[in-house]
């Protein structure tokens, strides 16, 4: 017999777990349909906000090309140039006395060239490759010991001597401020000591010279330096103390100074 009481249990055909689970998720949906940001307002679509940025796109391309709202040069006066920041000032390399950049030059070309036949003291062999110390040829005229670089020799030297086949050209690969620099520096090391500065000027003359050679691509004799190139090379001479680029050789202005104010 029932009691009073009893509650009839749940169909059979209910799934109160399915059941359960089904209403929540429902619950959920209805409440993301209805859902109220906090400060009272609905999330802004996508698809407005995507809107809203062509618009201002469009916008802004018609007033840039009218109005010139977005050019630099309505903004900035022509020729400007912004002053570096205290302490920022771009730094290069620092300009050097000329007979110093020249001999910096120069020490790295002789060792390129110079320094495998006539040693790094440059005072050769004595059999195959003659001393550069005191050398008549080295110290005395430009012009003829430029070519002498630049095309090599044959037969007896200065001092009378002959040296096997000879010195081969150097001048393959030389740039004016190369030929200037191992000049400079070789009549300035080692001993010698002219005081002079082969300037670039100097070397290019020297350059056009060796191009001009009746025997061209061949190497010197003393005969052909006696009788062609006794002579100092063309050029305005340059004060060893005068400071110059220590790249390229340039010579760097001096500073104007400002005129004096009289009170």
């Amino acid at each position: 017999m029932s009691s009073p009481n009893h509650q009839p249990d749940l169909e059979d055909s209910i799934n109160v777990t399915e059941a359960h689970g089904r209403v929540i998720l429902e619950a959920a949906a209805a409440a993301r349909e209805k859902r109220i940001a906090d400060n009272g307002s609905e999330p802004i679509n996508l698809w407005i906000l995507a809107a809203c940025g062509v618009v201002a796109i469009i916008a802004g391309g018609i007033l840039g090309g009218a109005g010139k709202l977005f050019s630099y040069g309505s903004s900035f006066r022509e020729g400007y140039v912004r002053t570096p920041a205290p302490g920022t000032a771009e730094s290069g390399p620092q300009p050097k006395e000329a007979l110093a950049a020249y001999m910096a030059k120069g020490s790295k070309i002789y060792s390129a060239k110079c320094n495998g036949c006539h040693g790094p003291d440059a005072k050769g062999d004595g059999a195959n490759f003659p001393s550069l110390v005191g050398s008549k040829w080295v110290l005395g005229e430009t012009d003829r010991f430029a070519m002498i670089i630049l095309n090599g020799l044959q037969g007896p030297i200065s001092t009378g001597k002959s040296y096997g086949a000879g010195m081969a050209a150097q001048g393959a690969g030389l740039s004016p401020a190369d030929l200037a620099g191992i000049m400079t520096f070789v009549r300035n090391n080692f001993g010698n000591s002219t005081g002079d500065v082969i300037t670039v000027e100097m070397a290019k003359a020297a350059m056009e010279i060796s191009d001009a050679r009746a025997n061209k691509g061949l190497q010197l004799t003393a005969a052909e330096l006696e009788a062609d190139h006794l002579k100092a090379l063309p050029g305005e001479p340059l004060d060893p103390k005068a400071m110059v680029d220590p790249i390229s050789l340039a010579p760097i202005a001096a500073p104007v100074a400002a005129p004096k104010v009289t009170p």
